[in-house]
């Protein structure tokens, strides 16, 4: 493991009808809940078995409720909330003050199956003092990793958030600026009812088999 290096995940409490919205006329609200916690522990299994650095989980609206307590006991990670009026300073806040004790960090989201421990491998290691940043693109026009060796907040704003403009735009951004992003494999995320095609068999399996969770708020 690289001390100093960081995997942030970010993710929002698993509430019903708050949550993977785009999925309810499909899946209803529970079920849209309950996916969004499946995608939520299998990229916190996937993060931390990749050995490659500290782990933490950073949680909306906090960190009290129930299923991020359990994936805290399960799992070596550490649990924050985001701090931030919107997604972009969220996003900045948690990037900025990891670089303030590691040299690399890299935030994902929990919407991304394909997305795996090589990934954050490639991401990590292609960082370099003229490449301070690395984005793996979405299909839908959204990004589903960044990494980075620093960074600065004009990345995170004037960002249309959730729409197909959010990579470009965020390369207008870091152009403004002057500096250099190296573009990684563009993958698929799990946003709308079109996208559970993309899953085999076996993750349609997981991700949408019905298991039963006690919906309590610590």
């Amino acid at each position: 493991m690289n001390l100093k290096s960081r995997i942030i995940i970010f993710s929002k409490a698993p509430l019903e009808g708050k949550v993977k919205t785009r999925m309810i006329p499909e899946l209803g609200a529970k079920g849209a809940a309950q996916l969004h916690r499946k995608l939520l522990e299998s990229t916190v299994e996937m993060a931390c078995s990749s050995n490659l650095a500290e782990v933490e989980l950073h949680c909306a609206p906090d960190s009290r409720h129930a299923f991020f307590q359990q994936l805290q006991n399960r799992y070596p990670l550490r649990l924050r909330t985001q701090q931030g009026k919107d997604l972009g300073e969220r996003m900045f806040q948690a990037l900025y003050q990891s670089l303030q004790s590691q040299q690399r960090v890299v935030l994902i989201g929990t919407d991304c199956p394909p997305l795996n421990g090589s990934h954050l491998q490639a991401a990590l290691d292609s960082l370099s003092h003229d490449s301070p940043l690395s984005i793996a693109p979405a299909q839908d026009g959204g990004y589903v990793l960044i990494a980075a060796s620093a960074i600065h907040p004009r990345i995170f704003q004037g960002i249309n958030w959730g729409s197909e403009q959010v990579y470009t735009q965020t390369c207008q951004a870091i152009n403004q600026l002057g500096w250099q992003h190296n573009r990684l494999e563009t993958l698929w995320d799990l946003d709308r009812p079109e996208d559970l095609q993309k899953l085999s068999p076996q993750q349609q399996q997981y991700y949408l088999r019905t298991t039963t969770y006690t919906e309590v708020l610590i």
